[in-house]
C-alpha cells in the first residue's frame, strides 16, 4: 500500500497563518510602557500611583441607587402595614425578608446609596385594602425595575430583572385568590 504525502487543506493553511500572525503581533506588545498597567498600581520606575478609573458606570450606580430607594420604600410600607395589622405580620414577613436581601444585594455595588424615601402613603383602614395597596406598589416597582434592567447589561441588568420578577411574585401572593366555580 503506497503512502500518500500529507496535504494541507486551504482552511488549515489559512488558520495556521492567522494564528502565526496573531502570535507575532502579540509578541511585539510591551507591558512596561509608562502610564499603562493595572489602574491604581504603583509604577516601579517613577514611584507614582497610576490614577484609577471609576470601577462602576455612573448609569449603573444611578439605576441601582434608584432601585434601592424603591425597595427601601417597600420595606417601610410593609413595616407600617404589619404594625397596623399585627395579624398580617406572618404573611408579610417573607416579603420583608426578600426585600431586605434585595437591598443588601443592591448595596454590594460600589457607589450605590439608598436615597431618602419619600413619605409613605397612609395605610388603609382595612387589611384587605392594605394588602391591595402593597400589591399595587409591588407591581409598580416591578415595572420600574424591569424597565431599568432593559436599559442596562450584565450583572446589573440581571439583578434588576431578578428583583422585578420577585416583586411580581410577591405582589401576587398578597391578593386573595379567586375561587374557581365548579361545574
Amino acid at each position: 500500500m503506497p503512502i500518500e504525502p500529507l496535504r494541507l487543506s486551504r482552511r488549515v493553511a489559512l488558520q495556521s497563518t492567522a494564528l502565526a500572525t496573531g502570535a507575532f503581533v502579540l509578541a511585539g506588545c510591551k507591558d512596561d510602557q509608562g502610564g499603562s498597567g493595572t489602574p491604581g498600581a504603583v509604577d516601579p520606575g517613577s514611584g507614582k500611583t497610576v490614577p484609577q478609573e471609576p470601577a462602576v458606570d455612573p448609569a449603573v450606580v444611578a439605576a441601582l441607587s434608584s432601585a434601592a430607594g424603591s425597595v427601601s420604600s417597600l420595606v417601610a410600607q410593609y413595616t407600617l402595614v404589619g404594625t397596623k395589622f399585627p395579624a398580617l405580620k406572618p404573611k408579610l414577613a417573607a416579603a420583608a425578608k426578600f426585600h431586605a436581601g434585595h437591598l443588601a444585594k443592591l448595596q454590594e455595588t460600589a457607589g450605590v446609596t439608598v436615597p431618602k424615601a419619600p413619605k409613605a402613603p397612609a395605610v388603609p383602614t382595612q387589611s384587605v385594602a392594605a394588602l391591595a395597596l402593597l400589591a399595587k406598589q409591588e407591581k409598580a416597582a416591578s415595572a420600574a425595575h424591569a424597565a431599568a434592567a432593559a436599559k442596562l447589561s450584565g450583572s446589573a441588568a440581571r439583578l434588576l430583572a431578578m428583583i422585578a420578577a420577585s416583586e411580581v411574585q410577591l405582589g401576587s401572593t398578597l391578593l386573595p385568590t379567586k375561587k374557581v366555580a365548579s361545574s
